[in-house]
């Protein structure tokens, strides 16, 4: 009996032991795939703020030309998301060093 759980054990340490190293191996490779889809998705990003941009501008010309109060604060507002996802994707990207 004593024999049997030993071999027992044995074999659970040889396959514990073998995961380990799939693991490794597929972090590895996970870390491959992403880093491989990390420049398209930063300049998707970019495409991104720049329609945001577009939408914003046609905004804040409509708003002007209608002689509203508030146009500072919307083209300000819609000019600082842009900013804000250009700035996002250039530290993402710097970050881990892609």
């Amino acid at each position: 009996m004593k024999k049997q759980i030993k071999l027992i054990a044995a074999l659970l340490l040889i396959s514990i032991t073998a995961s380990a190293q799939d693991g490794n191996a597929g972090i590895n490779e996970a870390t491959n795939q992403v880093k491989s889809y990390f420049d398209t998705g930063t300049n998707l990003m970019y495409a991104i703020g720049a329609i945001i941009g577009l939408v914003g501008a046609i905004k804040v010309y409509k708003k002007w030309n209608d002689g509203e109060h508030d146009t500072g604060k919307v083209a300000s507002s819609w000019f600082g998301s842009c900013i804000f996802l250009v700035v996002v994707a250039t530290v993402l990207k710097s970050f881990f060093g892609v």
